[in-house]
């Protein structure tokens, strides 16, 4: 390491335990994308119900329109997170996040059908999306912030990266508690109240995260700039944009692999949910595995190798994957999903290199909208662009063309614009 690299935060500081840190970094995540990952996977069921038409694609269509929906506000619910973790403090905005998150799952959860009160029901299955949105658009970038701040210089990689694992163990407990209800219930009960039992049971997972976060005490956030959001948009706009390019490639990979992917076993492959919901489990099992492995590489051997890596597997690997993916065979499907697990653990394991982007004067504000704008622009819309490519052009293996893109586009980011900043001081 450079003889000027320090920690983040100073040894004599008095603060919480390094485990209590991680805890409090996984906790809001996991509830925040367990939710997210339930209404993906049940995204065909939801449709029905709360979207129905004669065209069972409208229908699924519709439905991931709704869960766009909640993508498409993250870049507002950044700025109004990212304002109260630089000006009020990161302990705060993750106990408002996860609070505005829990309610919601549950709500939907209890919501009566379109067959119960009619055009109510998309409606209010709208809003409360959008209200999870403006949570989730607050609480990943503040908690790997706050992991980021609290690790030792030559571990912020590894430390970092247990944000992202919390995201990824939430879609695996609701890939999980999906595949549970999917396996022990029939096709009418499922679809008649089955479906819900997910979104219930989410309350408990938020309760957890709630008690952890409530215990915790932070340091005081820096108050280097009055305005951050103009300064994040002014001074530091390279930064920010930058940010924003490499997030792209990100988004989508992760939404067509890890959410859409049930959906397009279950409707494109004609395969039974069950197989659908254990294979992605298994994916993302050794995502969960591999994750902390990039880190501790990217702690190593520098952040671009990995990135490099990670986009390029993703930029010519797409068609051969959804290929894969598009087999009767579910071991080959398995194979495909796979191919983007490593792709994806590759660059999720690099996410400290958002944090080390954008000065600290800004840092919860800029990186919440840079961050929210790709994934809310990009990867939340991926199953619903996915979907429609499929629906306009008949072929099957058309949403490998937006992953090629995506990731593409982040590549040549990366090759050109993104410094190595594996030695950088923090600060």
């Amino acid at each position: 390491m450079a003889s000027g690299t320090h920690e983040s935060i100073p040894s004599s500081q008095p603060g919480p335990s390094r485990a209590r840190i991680v805890m409090a970094g996984l906790a809001g995540n996991v509830m925040e994308w367990y939710d997210f990952a339930v209404y993906g996977y049940f995204a065909s069921v939801i449709g029905q119900l709360f979207f129905p038409s004669t065209d069972p694609a409208v229908s699924l269509i519709a439905a991931f329109g709704a869960f766009a929906a909640g993508f498409l506000v993250r870049p507002l619910g950044g700025i109004v997170f990212g304002r109260i973790g630089d000006l009020v403090g990161r302990r705060r905005a993750l106990m408002l996040s996860v609070l505005c998150m829990a309610v919601p799952t549950v709500l939907i959860g209890l919501l009566p059908t379109y067959a119960q009160i009619g055009i109510a029901a998309p409606v209010l299955i709208v809003l409360l999306r959008i209200v999870q949105g403006l949570s989730v658009g607050g609480e990943y970038t503040t908690s790997v912030i706050f992991l980021v701040e609290h690790a030792p210089a030559n571990r912020r990689a590894f430390t970092a990266v247990w944000g992202v694992w919390g995201s990824v163990a939430g879609i695996l407990l609701g890939s999980f508690a999906g595949a549970l209800v999917a396996d022990n219930l029939s096709a009418e009960a499922l679809a008649s109240w089955g479906w819900r039992i997910p979104f219930l049971l989410g309350a408990l997972v938020a309760v957890t995260g709630l008690l952890i976060r409530r215990a915790l005490h932070a340091e005081a956030p820096s108050s280097e700039s009055a305005q951050p959001l103009r300064d994040a948009f002014g001074r530091y706009r390279g930064s920010v944009l930058r940010v924003v390019l490499i997030n792209i490639g990100q988004g989508v990979i992760f939404y067509a692999a890890f959410v859409y992917a049930v959906t397009y076993i279950k409707v494109v492959d004609n395969l039974p949910e069950g197989i659908a919901f254990n294979n992605n489990t298994e994916a993302m099992a050794v995502l969960l595995l591999l994750l902390p492995l990039a880190a501790w590489l990217a702690d190593r051997i520098g952040r671009r190798p990995m990135l490099i890596v990670g986009f390029g597997l993703a930029t010519f690997g797409a068609l051969p994957f959804f290929q894969l993916m598009h087999h009767a065979d579910p071991t080959l499907i398995l194979l495909g999903e796979l191919g983007f697990a490593l792709a994806f653990a590759c660059i999720g394991g690099v996410v400290v290199i958002n944090v080390e982007l954008i000065p600290r004067a800004v840092r919860c504000t800029g990186l919440a909208v840079a961050y929210n704008a790709a994934i809310g622009l990009f990867g939340g819309t991926t199953p619903l662009v996915a979907a429609w490519l499929i629906r306009e052009t008949g072929n099957p293996l058309a949403p490998a063309w937006w992953v090629t893109a995506a990731a593409g586009i982040s590549l040549l980011t990366v090759l050109f614009l993104i410094p190595e900043t594996r030695n950088r001081t923090l600060d």
